[in-house]
Order: structure tokens, then C-alpha cells, then sequence
């Protein structure tokens, strides 16, 4: 498959060496590391230049880690001139909080929606939306 990196955030980096030894792919080199004042630190190791990237991150265990991991991801390799990234979320970030339930209750989920796309995310697959509303927000930030 020419043209095409796949990187995993550090939440599920099993599932990423499955899908890439399905598609015959290896795994792109990402170092993601802490710095001391627990800030996220991710160095892409190859070149991304004129490439569909695909980022593997999902939302289970330190989400809110995990999220902040993936849009450094997203935006590293859209500053690098990757062609188009594509952020794979199998379970997507803030799922459930997709409505307003309350005055002055945020919309999580889009909100999540909104920072993949500045980030620089051109596409999202994710799967098992808690309602299909997120789906919504994902459409419409992709359609502008």
C-alpha cells in the first residue's frame, strides 16, 4: 500500500500491530514521552511528507492523556505535510456527553470534535457512537 503511515498513540499499540500486520504494513516510529511537569511530548520519527497518515488512539484509560496525545499526533504530522490525516478512534472521546442535559452543561463531544478538527484531522473513523448526534457534529466539521 504506497502513501500510506500508520502511527498508534500509546493506549492501545496491540491493536495498532494487528491492523498493520493485516494490511502488511509496519508501524510507524512515534516516541511519546512525559515531561516532568507531566506535559505530552510526541516526536513523529519519519518522514510523513505527501502521505495519508492514520493515527490509532482510543479513549480507554487515561482519556484525558490519551486525547491530548492524539491531537499532538494529528497536528505533528499535519505541520510535517503528511497529505491527509485520518485520526482511527475506535471509541471516541467524551461520547456521552452529546447533549445538553442542563443549562450551562457543555457539549463534550462536540467540543472533542471541534479540537481534532483544528488540529488538523481531514477524516475520523470511529465506531459505537453512544448517539448518533456525534455524528453529526463529525459530518458537519467535515463538509465546511
Amino acid at each position: 500500500m504506497p502513501n500510506i503511515k500508520v502511527f498508534s498513540g500509546s493506549s492501545h499499540l496491540d491493536l495498532t500491530k494487528k491492523i498493520c500486520d493485516r494490511l502488511g504494513l509496519v508501524p510507524g516510529k512515534v516516541v511519546t514521552k512525559k515531561f516532568a511537569n507531566l506535559e505530552t511530548c510526541v516526536e513523529i520519527g519519519e518522514s510523513v511528507r505527501g502521505e495519508d497518515v492514520y493515527i490509532l488512539q482510543t479513549a480507554g484509560g487515561m482519556v484525558n492523556d490519551n486525547l491530548m496525545e492524539l491531537l499532538i499526533m494529528i497536528n505533528a504530522c499535519k505541520i510535517a505535510s503528511a497529505e491527509r490525516v485520518t485520526a482511527v478512534i475506535p471509541s471516541f472521546f467524551y461520547a456521552r456527553q452529546d447533549k445538553k442535559d442542563k443549562s450551562r452543561a457543555p457539549i463534550s463531544a462536540k467540543l472533542v470534535a471541534n479540537m481534532l478538527s483544528v488540529a488538523g484531522a481531514d477524516h475520523i473513523i470511529t465506531m459505537d457512537l453512544h448517539a448518533s448526534q456525534i455524528q453529526v457534529y463529525n459530518t458537519y466539521l467535515y463538509t465546511r
